[in-house]
């Protein structure tokens, strides 16, 4: 029953997406829509992004520096497994994760209330492809938007570890400075910005999956919400596993 219902949800994400990216409206209303997704998805969300990756940069800088005083570790080691935990890990998946509770539940409650109160049903009427109109720019939008979110993530989080070197005692800023430094790789980088992307369509389809087939009322919107933060954050895990496994072999 279970895997039944498992592969019938598949079929009908896989249909949703088909007729999201076939008849799209026109430019104009697409750039339109999607500069507002933008800003009500993306920028919005910034302030978020920098208080929690400003605190978790903190604590991950003063946990390895608690937890790594060895002197058969380098002196830079707590720089540089705070730089790589930030790009490889935090900066992407883990912010991935927390978004899937902003974002994720915002499109969900959004698109669901526009089921219930029969919005849609209007579009379809009017012959506007509503999965299109209404999901397109979302998805766009917060591609877009997400390698932004990454950066500062990334920033603010070497810069929370940074404050602690400098009012605390726990690690001199040169040796914290020099270990973010020490043994930098590029490919670092562009690995968290590839696998935000990924993560960026999954929080934003399933969502609008999870909120365009609500069929009920307040209710059944709101457990579309919750479905769609735990869809999206055991998708983003799964896809985490193996975007890993093929970009960091």
């Amino acid at each position: 029953m279970l895997l039944s219902k498992s592969i019938s949800t598949v079929g009908r994400y896989s249909l949703f997406l088909t007729r999201v990216f076939s008849k799209a409206p026109r430019f104009s209303v697409m750039r339109d829509r999607t500069i507002f997704e933008i800003n009500k998805l993306g920028v919005d969300s910034i302030p978020l992004v920098i208080i929690i990756s400003l605190f978790i940069g903190s604590v991950i800088t003063i946990q390895m520096e608690l937890n790594t005083s060895s002197p058969l570790l380098p002196a830079y080691s707590v720089g540089l497994a705070t730089r790589d935990i930030v790009l490889l890990e935090f900066s992407n998946s883990i912010l991935c994760l927390i978004l899937a509770g902003k974002v994720g539940s915002n499109i969900a409650s959004e698109i669901g209330t526009m089921r219930v109160t029969e919005q849609i049903d209007a579009l379809d009427i009017m012959g506007v492809n509503s999965a299109s109109f209404l999901v397109l720019p979302k998805i766009i939008g917060f591609i877009f938007f997400m390698p932004v979110l990454v950066a500062f993530c990334i920033g603010t989080s070497l810069l929370g570890g940074y404050l602690v070197s400098v009012f605390t005692d726990l690690i001199p800023v040169s040796r914290y400075v020099y270990g973010i430094q020490a043994m930098f790789t590029e490919w670092y980088v562009w690995y968290g910005f590839i696998k935000s992307l990924f993560f960026a369509f999954i929080i934003a389809s399933v969502s609008s999956f999870c909120g365009y087939y609500v069929r009920g009322g307040a209710l059944e919107v709101g457990k579309a919400s919750t479905n769609a933060v735990v869809s999206s954050s055991i998708l983003i895990l799964l896809l985490d596993v193996i975007l890993t496994k093929l970009l960091l072999q």
